[in-house]
């Protein structure tokens, strides 16, 4: 089966820098640029240094079929919002028939928004794979992200029985202090822009904000790591 398209191309960063003049620079940004093999590797070892199983692939195919692979039939999954895993066509191909529950669709079906808020918090939460990506990953090995509402963080720092994130070799940074920069000088900007084309609303805000610096030691295999040596998300 060939790879699904991204069907969203217009929230991609190269999308949103073509509509959207207060991020147009930031596609030239070296944030915006794949990582070297060097610091690929250096991120590989820093994150399996602290407990984390780390997938490498070249491409967007590969990320596509190393991501099926790894959630076993019959699994309940949900997703965060994920400009990566769009572009991987990941979200295209789990709006079909797929062999996992989703309930990510499930939660969507309900329209009133206080009881879909509700069904995030608790079913969304506490799936056996939560699928998202980070905004940082640092040669160290700490993985580095945030959300608005807290839906993801929640997810991924106790609620999902496993978690994979998935991430361009553009989001490898040095240290933890890089890292937030990366997000709030370059992620959050773009994301402020996502959301003035998904929901009308005039910007984001990184409310909540997570490093996850080593793999907890009561559950040792929960959260892995798929780097892919493209640039992807923001």
């Amino acid at each position: 089966m060939s790879t699904p398209v991204n069907t969203n191309p217009g929230e991609t960063i190269a999308g949103l820098t073509k509509t959207d003049d207060k991020v147009t620079s930031l596609i030239d940004s070296h944030f915006a640029k794949p990582a070297s093999a060097e610091r690929i590797n250096a991120a590989k070892a820093g994150l399996e240094k602290n407990g984390f199983k780390v997938h490498v692939v070249d491409s967007k195919a590969s990320a596509f079929e190393t991501l099926k692979n790894l959630i076993p039939q019959g699994a309940s999954i949900n997703n965060a919002h994920s400009t990566t895993l769009e572009e991987i066509g990941f979200i295209t191909y789990i709006k079909g028939e797929t062999p996992w529950d989703n309930v990510h669709a499930k939660i969507l079906t309900e329209k009133d928004p206080a009881k879909q808020a509700e069904l995030r918090r608790t079913i969304g939460s506490t799936v056996d794979y939560y699928l998202t990506s980070v905004a940082a990953i640092s040669e160290t090995g700490e993985l580095s992200h945030g959300d608005l509402s807290g839906s993801k963080v929640g997810g991924v720092a106790f609620g999902a029985g496993n978690v994979i994130i998935i991430a361009g070799s553009n989001k490898i940074v040095k240290d933890s202090h890089e890292a937030y920069q990366r997000i709030t000088e370059h992620a959050l900007p773009l994301e402020s822009a996502r959301v003035r084309v998904a929901y009308g609303l005039p910007a984001s805000n990184l409310v909540h904000y997570e490093v996850i610096r080593r793999v907890s030691p009561f559950n040792p295999n929960r959260v892995q790591v798929i780097i892919v040596n493209e640039a992807l998300g923001y």
